[in-house]
């Protein structure tokens, strides 16, 4: 049965906002480590091996640009399908849509790269989009970048409508 009120799953599992948009919560971060020493120089310290979060857009919301220092994957979960987009580095837009309808082309999960700028939004004009992300090694706000309109804008000017959408002025 679907759930068609974003309002009864924030409540439910005591979501909060996030900084990129949305709501979230962390469900699992792994007790055990990956010490500074066996990561890449991109991360600066020790990482928990592995982190999962709830994540939920409602309708005319969106996940801001931003980009994390690992690979995230994207899981669906219930509701309207999610459109990922993914600026990819050699200029092109990847839009993934996360959904459980197969015949339409949508996916239970995607993966976005690390060091890819990305964002979300719901693909409809009602309801919300109900999602799950996890991270190897676990997330940490010190990976998160949050985009800044201008320079996106100069990196990837063919997207603009795109980019001026998906960030704050």
């Amino acid at each position: 049965m679907l759930i068609s009120d974003a309002a009864f799953w924030i409540e439910k599992l005591g979501l909060e906002p996030h900084p990129e948009g949305g709501f979230y919560r962390q469900v699992y971060r792994a007790g055990e480590f990956v010490e500074a020493e066996a990561l890449p120089d991109r991360f600066g310290g020790r990482r928990a091996f592995s982190t999962s979060i709830y994540f939920l857009l409602r309708a005319g919301d969106v996940s801001r640009f931003h980009r994390l220092k690992s690979d995230e994957i994207w899981h669906y979960h219930d509701g309207r399908p999610l459109l990922l987009h993914i600026l990819e580095r050699e200029g092109e837009h990847l839009a993934i849509r996360l959904g459980k309808n197969s015949e339409t082309g949508e996916a239970f999960q995607a993966v976005v790269p690390a060091g890819l700028w990305f964002g979300a939004e719901v693909d409809a004009f009602d309801g919300f989009s109900l999602v799950g992300c996890t991270l190897a090694p676990g997330f940490d706000f010190a990976d998160f970048e949050l985009a800044r309109r201008e320079p996106l804008l100069a990196e990837f000017p063919a997207h603009e409508d795109l980019i001026r959408r998906l960030t704050k002025p």
